[in-house]
């Protein structure tokens, strides 16, 4: 039986052949039902400023204190691990350093990634390391998470596609960094509104990836080692790790827009419990091509969610995204601020 390793140990079915592309509708998280509200909500931020913290503490992020004690944890090895992954980069995989930049870790101890796909602030995961259960979506559909160079965000699940296994998060709360965008110190209050931020992002491939395409793998390996024979024992991985590999291809019969059960990708990168998640790049180009959600273990072959289904989603829920070719023409970067409004 295929299994879905995912943030846990839980055993799935394969999609079986011959089922037709049949796109589903997100599960848009609001007490409206007009048809319109997921467009409304992507067009235009969750709320009109996002709020920002100069201290990390408990009081801040009102996390239990074994929950923060696994976040501060995860904040320093990502401040010393991804700097040393940046140094030891081939000079040309140097562009690579972008892409895991934008990439990030969920706070829980269950593990999960996630990846920033405009500079507003948006990120794009795996439904299922939002919530495995649609119907325990309410409770879960806020998070924190962690950028690859540790610093801490909170974000809010707006658009929730169990079918396709795709959830699009708003960050709502960001840690601000010992500089403000336009190089002045931090003051005044634990907290503050501020109308402009700006995140790294990865930009979607404007097409569909070729098979045997080179690609690599940016996600969060979990620190226990799952298959060990008694429980605790540690995995020494890397909290991000980036892997390579070569995309396969979708799986024969499988339909791409269901990965309820396990992704209709097929790809080969190293991955392991937590990567789940994960932005699939093109090796040349930096461009997203896919995402790792699943694996399986008849055969090896790690599985994810295709392109067409994200670009689908995507354009479903309003372009919110940043693509290929429109990349480059963007003035936003982690350095500059964007209007939030």
């Amino acid at each position: 039986m295929a299994t879905r390793r995912i943030t846990r140990n839980q055993g799935r079915r394969k999609p079986g052949p011959g089922s037709p592309p049949a796109p589903s509708s997100g599960q848009e998280l609001s007490d409206t039902p007009n048809p319109l509200i997921r467009k409304t909500l992507i067009s235009q931020p969750l709320i009109s400023f996002i709020i920002c913290f100069s201290t990390l503490s408990r009081k801040s992020t009102r996390l239990s204190k074994s929950d923060s004690n696994l976040l501060l944890k995860k904040q320093q090895l990502l401040r010393t691990s991804t700097a040393q992954t940046l140094a030891t980069l081939e000079p040309r995989l140097v562009h690579l350093g972008h892409n895991l930049s934008a990439t990030l870790v969920f706070a829980q101890p269950e593990a999960g990634t996630a990846f920033c796909i405009s500079p507003t602030g948006l990120l794009l995961t795996c439904s299922h390391c939002v919530s495995e259960d649609p119907a325990e979506l309410e409770e879960n559909r806020v998070k924190w998470l962690l950028f690859a160079c540790g610093r801490v965000v909170q974000s809010k699940c707006i658009v929730y596609d169990h079918k396709r296994d795709l959830a699009l998060l708003q960050i709502i709360v960001a840690e601000q960094e010992p500089k403000s965008a336009l190089g002045a110190p931090i003051d005044g209050p634990e907290f503050q509104e501020t109308s402009w931020t700006s995140f790294p992002f990865l930009a979607i491939s404007p097409d569909e990836p070729k098979k045997n395409v080179p690609i690599v793998c940016i996600g969060h390996p979990g620190d226990e080692d799952l298959e060990a024979s008694k429980p605790g024992v540690k995995t020494n991985y890397d909290v991000l790790h980036i892997s390579s590999g070569r995309y396969r291809g979708i799986s024969e019969g499988a339909d791409v827009h269901d990965n309820s059960e396990i992704g209709a990708l097929m790809h080969d990168c190293w991955t392991y419990w937590g990567h789940s998640g994960a932005p699939l790049i093109g090796k040349r180009d930096g461009l997203v091509v896919g995402m790792h959600s699943s694996w399986d273990d008849e055969t090896g072959m790690r599985r994810g969610i295709a392109w067409e289904s994200i670009l689908s989603f995507l354009e479903e829920n309003g372009n919110p995204h940043i693509a290929g070719d429109t990349a480059a023409e963007i003035l936003g970067s982690e350095k500059v601020p964007i209007l939030v409004e």
